[in-house]
């Protein structure tokens, strides 16, 4: 994660579609080696160098174990502030955010484009678009009619909560909508940061491989929903794709996993109903909460 990947929020920019709106984001904080030295004890399988073996699960040159666990845990600590101020936004407002998380190329916007088609005017829907570089799918997010809002990360590799929080600022946070969070395209680091998200949809294609599961685990260990994009490719591909569930249930096993094809359409009637009854218990939960807070007030009268 970020005390060892190196990634740096300091080139974040806000990219609300009109020009002359940008701010600079500066979303986390950074580490710098300390100067200690590194004692390296790290458990061997034949020829495999474990460096996630210890207690921060990861190395970096110059920082012990215990450093890099009290680095992460302080940026960690800031940003679930950020996330908790996100999540009671989000429920003053009435709207549901899910965080979309995938490596590069799994079809994340392209499985968003067809989304917000299908919908059409019956939901209402927001999108923050997270990329290093570049405004080109926020791009592709505004032609269908939606808000979108991208969200460059420079060399960061994930969205954190304070760049959220600042580009929900710019969105439209209408009640009963549904806030789609496209996190950058990483299979590591956005795992571990809370957007303040309500819901965590993890994408992986099939032409990824059945091993992905278990090579990246916190990427799906945490996730709702489990979405196989490109299926329609699998008569092409040498894939097990029964293996490849069993792989994401062992790591993910309260997951839900559906199988999607944006180019045939198959599975996307699935998607839409899960996003609909998701929605739909969000609403019922603010309801119910409302009117258990007046029939309170009534009682105190």
């Amino acid at each position: 994660m970020c005390t060892v990947c190196g990634c740096s929020g300091d080139d974040s920019k806000i990219d609300t579609g009109h020009p002359h709106d940008h701010a600079n984001d500066h979303g986390h904080a950074h580490a710098a080696a300390d100067g200690h030295g590194h004692h390296h004890d790290h458990a061997h399988d034949g020829d495999v160098l474990d460096y996630g073996a210890g207690p921060a699960r990861a190395h970096a040159p110059g920082l012990s174990q215990a450093r890099m666990v009290e680095i992460e845990r302080g940026i960690l600590s800031k940003n679930d502030g950020f996330a908790a101020t996100n999540r009671a936004r989000l429920k003053q407002a009435g709207v549901l955010a899910l965080n979309m998380l995938a490596g590069p190329g799994a079809g994340k916007t392209t499985l968003l484009v067809e989304t917000l088609r299908r919908l059409g005017q019956q939901v209402q829907a927001a999108v923050i678009e997270g990329d290093q570089q570049t405004s080109n799918d926020a791009e592709r997010i505004r032609a269908t009619g939606a808000p979108a809002i991208q969200v460059n990360t420079g060399k960061g590799c994930h969205l954190d909560a304070h760049m959220v929080g600042h580009a929900m600022a710019h969105l439209p946070l209408v009640a009963g909508s549904l806030l789609f969070i496209e996190n950058v395209g990483n299979l590591v680091c956005p795992a571990a940061f809370d957007l303040g998200e309500h819901l965590r949809v993890t994408l992986l294609s099939v032409t990824e491989g059945e091993d992905k599961p278990l090579k990246y685990p916190d990427i799906f260990q945490n996730a709702d929903l489990v979405v196989l994009t490109k299926t329609d490719l699998l008569p092409h591909l040498d894939v097990d794709i029964a293996l490849l569930e069993a792989n994401v249930a062992r790591v993910a096993p309260t997951a839900r996993i559906l199988h999607v094809s944006t180019r045939s359409g198959a599975g996307m009637e699935a998607w839409i109903d899960w996003l609909r009854t998701r929605r739909s218990t969000l609403l019922a939960d603010l309801a119910a909460a409302a009117e258990a807070h007046a029939a309170a007030l009534r009682a105190a009268e």
